[in-house]
């Protein structure tokens, strides 16, 4: 009689050391604290770049609040939280400029605040709960910078006409702590 039926099973190793748990191994389901806090992942979304490069968006809800978080690892980790804004609240420039031009203006003033174009990306977007690779749809955001560099406003592009806005500001990872996975 083989004895492989008392074997333990190996486990599924962790994406993750859980000694040192960051922003960039958070998924959906996990807690942590930010701007005094505690938050859950509800989605995860992903950035398809091309050629292997991926960045992620999570969304995080508090008791009393919803905002996104993205993860960007450029020379160094960064966590930008945003929440959407009415895409009618910009400026006329902005959806005039995508629709005539193909691109937005170089700068935005909105609520008091100059921001300045930095960078376009072009992939594709998916939720990763709802949808597979295939179901990717076509993206593409212009990322404006305020003189501080702290303060952001996203432009979203989704297909051809679908658009979406958003104002946040840029957190270093440390402001993202007791990040803990639910099982």
């Amino acid at each position: 009689m083989p004895f492989g039926f008392f074997k333990k099973k190996k486990k599924e190793e962790s994406h993750y050391d859980p000694t040192n748990i960051g922003i960039t191994d958070l998924r959906k389901g996990y807690v942590l604290d930010f701007d005094l806090q505690t938050w859950e992942v509800t989605e995860e979304f992903e950035y398809d770049w091309g050629d292997n490069d991926f960045s992620y968006e999570f969304k995080l809800e508090s008791a009393t609040d919803s905002v996104f978080l993205s993860i960007g690892e450029d020379d160094f980790i960064t966590g930008t939280v945003s929440k959407k804004i009415m895409w009618g609240k910009l400026p006329e420039e902005v959806e005039d400029g995508i629709l005539q031009k193909g691109k937005p203006p170089k700068q935005i003033t909105f609520e008091g605040i100059t921001y300045y174009r930095d960078s376009k990306s072009v992939g594709y977007w998916r939720n990763t709960q709802t949808t597979s690779g295939d179901d990717s749809l076509e993206y593409m955001c212009w990322e404006y910078y305020d003189d501080t560099e702290k303060n952001i406003i996203t432009l979203e592009r989704f297909g051809d006409e679908e658009f979406e806005a958003s104002k946040g500001i840029v957190y270093s990872p440390d402001a993202f702590t007791n990040i803990l996975p639910t099982s």
